[in-house]
């Protein structure tokens, strides 16, 4: 069976890796075909993953347009379905909820190739959020579906996709952070920002309704500054939020706060490893929120919503939103705790996420 694994993202990275590696244990059952469409493609924030995951060359790189999401998403289609007449893949295999995901899913989806989507199933409910609409869309198209969680089953089943085909194995970015636990706790990163285990705060922020609103940027910077007068802050700034910080005049804001200290993102081993150690984690990434959940570290979401609620249910995970005050207080009462809670791992988050996949590709996936 030749399989063409699609990654646009570097979360995408972290998904498909345990998959293709778990793949190559089976040559004489599958053959794989690693697309990377470089939907966000930096240097920093994809290929420095591809090292630090053991991820191989991609076999196709499809160096697709970045300024403009509409056009992005033509482009990627016109050069995925090239790829897909010159391979001819037996399975088209996507992963998470980037316009990769779904413009590859729709182009396979035309050349009558079954669709097999990793992460299926999350819905936030907001379908201002284009995450979300390309959530829809892939689990539309899609002729098998991964899923990390019992919520994510439901969706599928109340949408109507028949139950033979949702398949619930687990979330196999925890296979990864797992699997990396001694390269994780052996980098220097803490020595090299001589940082204390606990005496700190990890943010991130990147996410387009939360930086590309001057108002909610704002709010959210503001939020640090009270933070950072209790502990201080480290700020891996993404491209796209220092852009916009720049934009809206608000780099003096910023840099009036002495203890909050920017630094260039991170690769995966290092990033990883500040989650592990921080006092807690305020973020609006979904995959820092998984993480944090595996790791039992306390996680602010700054987001009116998530498609996640397995991290708040069962992890450490709580929902926030973007008022400065609402992050502010939830920040104290992490404050006031001295010692950790105890989480209870979400059912399946065991490492063994891509044994389950590959073992259910082995059956084989036909179109609906």
């Amino acid at each position: 069976m030749k399989i063409a694994i699609v990654a646009g993202t570097r979360p995408n990275f972290m998904k498909v890796a345990p998959i293709l590696a778990e793949l190559h244990k089976a040559p004489d059952t599958f053959t794989s075909f690693f697309v990377c469409t470089g939907q966000h493609y930096d240097y920093q924030l994809s290929a420095v993953f591809f090292e630090a995951l053991d991820l191989p060359a991609p076999d196709a790189y499809l160096d697709v347009v970045r300024d403009n999401e509409s056009q992005q998403m033509a482009d990627i289609i016109a050069k995925f379905d090239r790829v897909l007449a010159t391979e001819k893949p037996d399975l088209v295999l996507v992963v998470g909820d980037v316009t990769s995901t779904s413009a590859c899913a729709l182009a396979a989806s035309k050349r009558f190739i079954p669709v097999a989507h990793v992460e299926a199933g999350l819905r936030s409910g907001d379908r201002r959020l284009p995450e979300e609409l390309t959530r829809i869309v892939t689990d539309a198209l899609s002729d098998a579906l991964f899923t990390f969680s019992a919520d994510a089953d439901a969706n599928l089943l109340a949408e109507n996709i028949p139950a033979a085909r949702i398949h619930c194995v687990g979330n196999v970015m925890i296979d990864t952070l797992l699997r990396s636990l001694p390269q994780i706790e052996a980098t220097p990163i803490l020595d090299e920002l001589q940082l204390t285990p606990q005496g700190f705060v990890l943010a991130t922020v990147h996410r387009q309704s939360n930086v590309d609103d001057r108002a909610t940027l704002a709010g959210l910077l503001d939020a640090f500054d009270s933070v950072q007068r209790r502990l201080p802050i480290v700020f891996p700034v993404h491209p796209r939020t220092r852009n916009r910080i720049a934009e809206f005049g608000l780099q003096e804001c910023l840099e009036a706060m002495p203890d909050v200290h920017c630094i260039e993102p991170l690769g995966y081993f290092e990033i990883v490893r500040l989650q592990q150690t921080a006092r807690w984690v305020m973020t609006d990434s979904a995959g820092l929120s998984e993480e944090t959940t595996t790791l039992g570290v306390p996680c602010l979401t700054m987001r009116e919503n998530t498609e996640r609620p397995i991290t708040i249910s069962h992890g450490s995970n709580q929902l926030v939103g973007t008022d400065p005050q609402a992050i502010i207080a939830a920040a104290d009462a992490i404050l006031a705790r001295d010692h950790r809670t105890d989480y209870p791992t979400p059912p399946l988050w065991d490492g063994k996420s891509a044994e389950r996949i590959v073992a259910i590709l082995r059956q084989g996936v036909t179109r609906r």
